[in-house]
């Protein structure tokens, strides 16, 4: 098991942990960034197959260093196992699934129970899709979601295949047929449900039709439609400090 944790401070006020540690669910070891100790805790997912240092390199953090060194929000950005999972092109569709699925108990087992509240998923891209599942999925776990430029039908990357974990990890498989209380009240109760994207961003249908889903459902999620195509570093960082100032 390796266990490494180091602390720098980025600016006069912001802190920022590095944690890199073992994961039972996963069987490898796992990083992660820390940025802040109050405020609103953000869980941040990386685009496809990118990597938890992702949001700091392209300015995101930067971008929200005002609302981090203020105390009104904390940043927890994690790794992806993309790559393993969904991406993994060279493994049988089962198996990238079920590795997703791994990945999901890391989040929900290892990463949750040691954030002080109920956190914000967030993301762009393939993050974006990150979640807005994990708040589908765990919605007690989380207490909102905002989902930037994603792609949200998993079937594109399964190649055909259809079993009950491709159908439970698909939200647009699953969500029109999900009647159960235990779920769909605490996703009302978020705040915020963000789906945001550009007008020309090739999967602008799929925020559109996500939304249509959770609407449907009595989930008031809010459908922001950006001029252009929007599906950048800058743009992201000009609608996160949108939806936080919100």
């Amino acid at each position: 098991m390796t266990t490494m944790a180091t602390t720098t401070i980025t600016t006069a006020e912001v802190q920022r942990d590095y944690i890199k540690e073992y994961s039972h669910s996963l069987g490898r070891d796992m990083e992660l960034l820390h940025f802040g100790h109050v405020g609103r805790p953000l869980l941040v997912f990386p685009t496809s197959m990118g990597r938890f240092y992702q949001w700091e390199d392209f300015g995101l953090i930067g971008g929200l260093s005002d609302f981090i060194e203020s105390g009104a929000v904390q940043l927890i950005c994690v790794d992806s196992v993309d790559g393993e999972s969904w991406y993994a092109k060279d493994r049988p569709v089962a198996d990238r699934v079920r590795r997703h699925l791994q990945y999901e108990a890391y989040i929900v087992d290892e990463i949750l129970p040691r954030i002080p509240e109920r956190p914000v998923a967030c993301g762009a891209s393939f993050g974006a899709l990150h979640a807005v599942l994990l708040a589908a999925r765990h919605p007690t776990r989380l207490g909102g979601f905002i989902a930037l430029s994603g792609a949200f039908d998993t079937a594109q990357w399964l190649d055909g295949y259809h079993d009950d974990n491709t159908y439970f990890t698909n939200l647009m498989a699953f969500l029109p047929g999900l009647i159960d209380e235990a779920y769909l009240g605490p996703l009302r109760a978020m705040r915020p449900k963000v789906v945001a994207t550009g007008e020309q961003d090739p999967n602008v249908d799929d925020s559109r039709k996500l939304a249509a889903l959770l609407r449907d459902k009595g989930v008031d999620v809010g459908l922001d439609i950006w001029p252009g195509w929007a599906h950048d570093w800058p743009y992201w960082t000009d609608m996160m400090r949108r939806y936080l100032a919100g």
